[in-house]
């Protein structure tokens, strides 16, 4: 270690900016990837929440995450692994970022001005006709399949750029000691972004005002949305090819003899067929699936719910995608308090396991408020309307539906906030005392196929009491299913931490013995 990096940080400097002055060559760029990465992911997922909700209905996400979402993220982690044991590490992460940016781009300029001629009507209200009440959600996505399509690709936006190419890199060049001083100001990074991207979503989501009767205003807003995230994905690719002649070369950020864990032989690549056998054998990766699996169950089973009562206060494109872009604000809003106040002061004060246990906390506490006032809502109009009565100024915000609205959009910025600030880093961290094999094809599995499976899991779940009702009347069960599965979240992070504590603990003692002039 270097005299710079042994030096100590003062109280004020080392709770809010813990990073020396040579280290910014190599923060600043991860800082800046993060940044883009995130810009790109809140207006993806803002946007295909936009054009599906508002097409085909918030029940029909269920369908897609299941029978769409889930079916692509095998399909990727199989080519994933394949090309990983062909190309290097540099070149598998161009070749797998630009199809995305490709595809966002022509979806803009191509796809949708074609949407008349290429979706099916006859054949949609056919399948419609056949099948249970409940499951128009299916015939719907069918209609729509343009828009499923770009879902798709949004959706693994997050598990791909975000959770594999970005903190697959992150890990391979980051040392623990720097993970828990970097890691939380990249969160800080992405939350900025969020600040930047909800007013950019919601700017160009009203600029139908400023428009003729004869211009498709949401062709006008999708056009500058695709555009700045085609804008960011070239920066991306950019920073990273920079990084690998400017950054990588630095023997004082990255030494690739030290990339695997000390004491530890590199193994050969695996098969995918013995990588899931090595994952399912550990049970260090089976505990990091868990957390994954069940946040992806959780905030689905909450999420699905909240954008079915925004569809009804908000049906038109453009005012649902403004919505969400102001949510996405107050979001990125909050989650910067968080990161400054909360997250990587809180992995250094109180530990690995102590800040993951947060975000499930969070989550049971903001469901049981949220689903309280969805399912006894009725219960409560009268109240609220008694309440308006009394209070003139408060009359137009006490419509049950826009409260219904209001409450859900909390529960998800408290939910989504902790996640950024504690979850994402924690879970990243874990990964850090792995060997090789375990930090690439086991990442990938457990990222983007564990994290499909949480989202596909709660979809499942809702298609099948959907079978037997519509989202409002099976809240409770709903309800009831998340509180469970929260709990053996809650079960699997203590499990995680003894064993993330031992690890670690096992690899600076045979670093500190293959440093020592001794050995």
């Amino acid at each position: 270690m270097s005299q710079e990096a042994k030096q100590e940080f003062g109280k004020w400097r080392s709770f809010f900016w813990p990073v020396h002055a040579f280290e910014l060559k190599k923060l600043l760029p991860m800082f800046f990837m993060f940044f883009f990465i995130s810009f790109n992911y809140t207006i993806l997922r803002d946007t295909k929440d936009t054009l599906i909700v508002t097409a085909a209905g918030a029940e029909a996400i269920p369908f897609l995450k299941s029978f769409g979402v889930v079916p692509a993220a095998i399909l990727f982690m199989l080519l994933y692994a394949k090309l990983s044991n062909v190309l290097s590490k540099e070149n598998l992460f161009y070749v797998t970022l630009l199809p995305f940016v490709i595809f966002f781009g022509l979806f803009a300029l191509v796809m949708y001005p074609a949407r008349e001629a290429l979706m099916p009507t006859t054949s949609a209200e056919w399948l419609k006709s056949v099948l249970p009440a409940g499951w128009g959600g299916l015939a719907a996505t069918y209609q729509n399949w343009m828009y499923a399509v770009f879902y798709i690709l949004a959706e693994l936006w997050g598990s791909v750029v975000l959770s594999l190419l970005f903190w697959g890199f992150a890990n391979q060049i980051t040392k623990v000691g720097e993970a828990k001083r970097f890691y939380s100001l990249f969160g800080l990074g992405a939350n900025l972004a969020l600040l930047l991207s909800g007013p950019a979503i919601y700017y160009v989501s009203i600029m139908r005002k400023n428009l003729t009767a004869s211009v498709d205003p949401w062709q006008i807003s999708l056009n500058y949305l695709m555009g700045m995230v085609v804008v960011a994905g070239v920066a991306v690719l950019a920073i990273y090819w920079w990084m690998h002649r400017n950054v990588l070369t630095d023997t004082r950020f990255y030494d690739p003899n030290q990339e695997r864990a000390p004491g530890k032989k590199k193994k050969a690549k695996l098969s995918m067929l013995d990588s899931f056998k090595f994952i399912f054998s550990s049970k260090y990766l089976l505990s990091l699936a868990v957390l994954v699996i069940a946040y992806g169950i959780s905030i689905n089973l909450v999420e699905v719910t909240w954008k079915g009562q925004v569809k009804l206060q908000y049906p038109n494109f453009n005012d649902y995608s403004a919505f969400m872009g102001l949510f996405s604000t107050v979001t990125g809003a909050v989650t910067v308090l968080m990161m400054l106040f909360v997250g990587g002061n809180l992995v250094r004060r109180k530990g690995w396991g102590f800040a993951a246990m947060v975000t499930p906390v969070v989550l049971l506490i903001t469901g049981v408020a949220f689903f309280s006032f969805v399912i006894f809502r009725e219960d409560l109009a009268p109240k609220i309307a008694e309440i308006g009565k009394n209070f003139p100024l408060l009359l137009t915000w006490m419509d049950p539906l826009f409260l219904a609205v209001i409450f859900g959009a909390a529960q998800n910025i408290m939910s989504k906030s902790s996640k950024y600030s504690l979850f994402d880093p924690t879970k990243e961290m874990a990964y850090i005392p792995l060997d090789d094999d375990s930090k690439v094809k086991g990442k990938a599995a457990v990222d983007v196929v564990g994290a499909r499976l949480g989202k596909s899991g709660g979809s499942t779940i809702q298609i099948a009491l959907l079978t037997f009702g519509t989202l409002a009347s099976v809240a409770p069960y709903i309800a009831l299913i998340l509180f469970a599965v929260i709990g053996v979240w809650i079960v699997a992070v203590r499990s995680l931490n003894k064993q993330f504590v031992k690890l670690t603990a096992e690899q600076n003692k045979a670093a500190e013995g293959a440093s020592s002039p001794i050995a």
